[in-house]
């Protein structure tokens, strides 16, 4: 089981994360998502500013409008240095041609850590920075780390890589949450005092859309996977129904299928909806989603994002399936 946050003493949680880092500099690789803010907003907290850098990378594989909403969120927290680095053509490069979710999982966090390395020369951070990452106990469980009873289920980018093992050797990796489960996470963030907008945000994989698109990955599905999730959340949220649920996506099949525009033939995409409630990440049931409610929310995606022919709903709890796609 995880560590109960209730009972965490911020105090020295923050005075054992200030003994470790010192006055050394910092870098926090930050999505955005619930994990990594939590930990930006710690490491703003214990630390001085000054030393803190938050790098983040616009991978092409965001939701949509996602930049400008962490750009804004980590300005709010007072961070002094953030990295906003555009990096789509690099990612989708990498991806051109690849199919297997575990290679599009292995080659995304790769380039992280290529990228990052490559920033973090450019800054003059070297050689005594240390590394933060937002590793929670799912990721750990689920990347088989120091857990020999386990499979592989799939790779976590920031969990056995090259550069995070290398920084664990020398000491200067810090995971302060790679103890807690989600729900652990989002109660350590209301004790930091961030927004409930942000800790309420559904769970988003540190691929992105990369494994919500089967098959290749190309801007193109990026950008009609992106339109119609964007619709699926906004409705829930209109509908009260966001808050019910743990977490929701959409996932643009590799499938076309024949429909109807019109009085004009379409061959568009098949998209699938994804909606799960859990309480931490291991196990997940599906939600029961009011059918009027999903009849009409597939309704509206076949009619604003024309690309899309045919919408289902993904009944499957975890397990047998994982949450993501791939």
């Amino acid at each position: 089981m995880g560590t109960d946050v209730k009972m965490l003493n911020m105090e020295t949680l923050c005075a054992g994360l200030a003994a470790r880092a010192g006055n050394a500099p910092v870098v926090l690789l930050i999505s955005g998502g619930v994990d990594s803010t939590v930990v930006a907003a710690l490491l703003l907290k214990t630390l001085s500013p000054s030393q803190v850098h938050l790098m983040y990378m616009d991978t092409g594989l965001m939701r949509k409008n996602e930049t400008a909403q962490v750009k804004a969120m980590l300005e709010k927290l007072g961070a002094k240095h953030l990295h906003i680095l555009n990096c789509e053509d690099e990612f989708l490069g990498s991806l051109k041609g690849i199919n297997d979710p575990e290679t599009k999982r292995k080659t995304i966090g790769d380039l992280f850590i290529r990228i990052q390395e490559r920033e973090v020369e450019r800054l003059n951070l070297l050689p005594s920075y240390f590394l933060a990452q937002g590793t929670i106990r799912a990721d750990v469980i689920e990347s088989s780390g120091g857990i020999k009873s386990s499979d592989v289920i799939k790779s976590h980018h920031n969990v056995g890589s090259p550069l995070a093992e290398a920084k664990r050797r020398e000491g200067r990796l810090l995971e302060p949450l790679d103890e807690l489960y989600k729900d652990d996470v989002r109660t350590l963030g209301r004790l930091l005092g961030l927004d409930e907008e942000v800790l309420r945000r559904h769970p988003f994989p540190g691929p992105g859309l990369a494994v919500r698109i089967p098959g290749e990955v190309t801007k193109e599905k990026c950008d009609i996977l992106r339109e119609a999730d964007a619709l699926f959340i906004e409705e829930l949220k209109k509908r009260s129904l966001y808050d019910d649920i743990w977490q929701a996506f959409a996932v643009l099949l590799p499938v076309r299928s024949v429909g109807i525009d019109g009085d004009r033939r379409n061959y568009g995409w098949v998209l699938a909806l994804r909606a799960i409630t859990s309480t931490d990440g291991m196990t997940a049931d599906v939600y029961p989603f009011p059918p009027r409610d999903l009849l009409e929310i597939a309704a509206l995606i076949t009619k604003k994002v024309r690309d899309i022919g045919r919408v289902t709903y993904d009944i499957s709890c975890k397990p047998p399936a994982t949450i993501e796609w791939e």
